[in-house]
């Protein structure tokens, strides 16, 4: 899949951008899906919101039930003071996850494949599982910030194997949010572990702090502006980040996560899996 060029780009740089790895009809088609999730969900009494900014919002009982399922959350700018929608609930979603690649036939066809498959294998994962899938929409105006992270901080195995692949579904550029790396970042340590615990009889996730280097900033990072149909790949270990958007445009994505099968996953961890099986890119 990968030549030697890429390799090497990806082990030191952290990232490797592919134009044109998904056909725009496939796009299409999984943009349609999302949207039709969106359409027939129906939020709770009080609406799980997602925000990397306070990692205690919506991590309640929906978020640790998407890790085997499908749940919409939406933006943090979303509601007013009353807790009014202040947009259609199709541009008030922030995300979708987290197993759409599993349960929802639309996805499963995208997410799997021979050529997904030797994809992961050259980038190091000898025995790849895909833990979790996100479907994000950036919303046109109130699409929230992604703060600095590190996907090892939310699936953490030993030694270190997570790789994600991000597919572009619409262009990304500076206006609309696109994503920001710090190349090389990958040799970094890890800063911060998402834990989930069991305390006095109740699942509880907190942000541990691992490490005090300092996040990147904007003269360190290189922004990653792709056209859509683009797949980028990235380490675990990778400082990225994705600026809110301000825009009139939205900026979809896809994004899947997977580790490999010989490292050992934290039971930490916040996505967990006791009935639904894992499964790898061959599907």
């Amino acid at each position: 899949m990968l030549d030697a060029a890429q390799i090497a780009h990806y082990r030191r740089e952290g990232y490797l951008v592919l134009p044109d790895f998904k056909p725009a009809a496939e796009l299409a088609a999984l943009r349609a899906r999302a949207l039709e999730i969106v359409d027939a969900f129906e939020p709770g009494r009080r609406p799980a919101v997602f925000s990397t900014r306070d990692q205690a919002r919506g991590t309640g009982p929906e978020f640790l039930a998407s890790a085997e399922g499908i749940h919409c959350f939406f933006e943090e700018e979303a509601f007013d003071e009353h807790g009014a929608l202040t947009a259609p609930k199709a541009l008030a979603i922030n995300k979708i996850g987290h197993a759409m690649h599993d349960l929802d036939p639309v996805f499963d066809q995208f997410s799997h494949g021979p050529r997904l498959a030797a994809l992961a294998h050259d980038l190091g994962l000898a025995q790849a599982l895909v833990w979790q899938s996100m479907f994000i929409f950036k919303q046109p105006g109130i699409g929230g910030e992604v703060k600095w992270h590190q996907d090892a901080s939310f699936l953490d195995t030993t030694p270190t194997s997570v790789t994600g692949f991000w597919f572009a579904l619409e262009d990304a550029r500076r206006d609309n949010g696109c994503l920001w790396v710090q190349p090389g970042g990958h040799r970094t340590p890890l800063r911060e572990r998402f834990v989930r615990e069991r305390v006095a009889g109740e699942d509880r996730v907190s942000m541990v702090a691992l490490d005090r280097l300092p996040w990147p900033d904007l003269s360190q990072a290189l922004p990653v502006e792709v056209s859509a149909g683009t797949l980028v790949c990235f380490h675990g270990l990778l400082p990225h980040w994705s600026a809110s958007n301000r825009s009139p445009h939205s900026r979809h994505a896809y994004t899947l996560h997977a580790t490999d099968a010989r490292s050992r996953y934290a039971d930490t961890n916040w996505l967990q899996r006791s009935t639904l099986p894992l499964r790898g890119f061959e599907g």
